[in-house]
């Protein structure tokens, strides 16, 4: 693993983690102090993780209006 992979979690491994977190604050027994940064460690991979989909969405309307094809239209239409 490099040290890149290692500061910066992949798409998959942050929706895990927040699978967790929200696990983990659903529970009886988390105590505010903790719910609380448990809240900001999961906003901050949600924040993350509209990023990187950001991103990727940018590129896939990039390779498809370069192969004459055209733009992703979330709407489906």
């Amino acid at each position: 693993m490099s040290k890149h992979e290692e500061s910066e979690p992949t798409l998959e491994r942050r929706l895990t983690r927040l699978e967790e977190i929200l696990s983990r604050m659903e529970s009886d027994d988390v105590a505010l102090e903790e719910a609380l940064r448990l809240f900001e460690e999961g906003v901050g991979h949600v924040r993350a993780a509209e990023q990187v989909l950001s991103a990727t969405e940018l590129r896939v309307e990039e390779l498809l209006a370069g192969g004459g094809t055209r733009p992703i239209d979330p709407d489906g239409a």
